[in-house]
């Protein structure tokens, strides 16, 4: 039995998420914590976001982030792809900096117009 917090919304209960019998998830008051639970132990998934460098724009790195969520344990091979990143100013909001990166179907998108 492994006991997390929802962070699936603002009420952020306290899941008891038994692995022994199929990843069936207690405390939830919603759906959406007992997706979380079953989720979290199974495959965890985050939203990345960081930046990357930028020449020609106002600052020298432009923030970007996962337009989906990607596998936990790849978040740092990701982040070792974004440091070999340079963009060139102008960019958008939307454009895309890596596509389908760590082959989870996700792109890296830029979050500010630099």
């Amino acid at each position: 039995m492994t006991s997390l917090i929802c962070i699936g919304c603002p009420k952020g209960c306290h899941l008891e998420v038994d692995e022994e019998n199929g990843f069936t998830v207690k405390g939830n008051a919603c759906k959406v914590g007992e997706e979380y639970g079953r989720t979290e132990l199974m495959n965890p998934t985050r939203v990345l976001t960081s930046t990357v460098r930028i020449e020609g724009g106002l600052y020298c790195r432009c923030p970007v982030k996962t337009n989906a969520p990607v596998p936990k344990k790849e978040l740092f091979n990701i982040m070792r792809l974004l440091d070999g990143v340079t963009l060139k100013a102008p960019v958008r909001v939307g454009d895309t900096v890596l596509q389908n990166v760590a082959d989870s179907g996700a792109d890296v998108v830029v979050t500010k117009n630099m």
